[in-house]
């Protein structure tokens, strides 16, 4: 019997890139996200944020179980937690002040997840979790298109390492950097940090581009 579908195994390309970087065509997603702004060491809108992303992204997998199993269903594996990020400030001094970060927490869905399985899913965690306002909860396409990205091994505070990596590969390469105000910033977290040690957390960065050839 197959096992569960597990995207970042099938999608290598976008969930385990090398660390040096490269570039990388994004296609078009499904994603439930929410949105919200402060230090996501110290928010707790971005904690709930998360923990409502995982209950909903669950409610969804686990919709079988309740005689309930979408058309078109597949048993597979919860992608990760990722993140777009920005400066509310509109400048691109990242890590100098993360009480300024904006912020859209997402976790990618299957395909077969529409409004009323994403609605149902909603009812289903509201009933176990009441104290979250799932209201700030969407489901959303996104197509970022033309990236560069690379894997960050270690600390989250030592992504500026990985950060300058990418824009150099960019100025070496024919591209420049196209983060806007619909172009974001993108984090990917392959690892839980409450039980990997902080310089062995996988977290792919990756950066909107453009080329300079138009």
């Amino acid at each position: 019997m197959a096992g569960a579908f597990d995207f970042k195994k099938e999608y290598r390309n976008l969930y385990s890139p090398p660390a040096a970087p490269g570039v990388v065509d994004v296609p078009e997603m499904l994603f439930i996200m929410v949105d919200g702004k402060g230090n996501p060491n110290t928010s707790e809108d971005y904690q709930s944020a998360v923990e409502m992303l995982y209950g909903l992204s669950y409610a969804v997998k686990m919709s079988k179980m309740r005689g309930a199993q979408p058309p078109g269903y597949f048993d597979y594996v919860v992608p990760p937690l990722e993140g777009l990020w920005w400066l509310s400030d509109g400048s691109l001094a990242w890590y100098e002040d993360k009480d300024k970060y904006c912020w859209t927490s997402m976790m990618r869905q299957p395909e077969f997840v529409d409004t009323a399985v994403f609605e149902a899913a909603k009812t289903e965690l509201s009933k176990k979790k009441p104290h979250l306002d799932l209201s700030r909860a969407r489901l959303e396409k996104l197509t970022e298109g033309l990236c560069v990205q690379a894997m960050h091994i270690g600390p989250y505070n030592d992504e500026p390492r990985t950060n300058a990596a990418i824009v150099q590969f960019m100025a070496d390469n024919g591209y420049v950097s196209d983060i806007s105000g619909t172009r974001r910033h993108h984090e990917i977290y392959l690892s839980d940090p409450r039980k990997t040690a902080p310089e062995k957390l996988k977290t792919v960065l990756r950066h909107p581009a453009a080329s300079c050839g138009g």
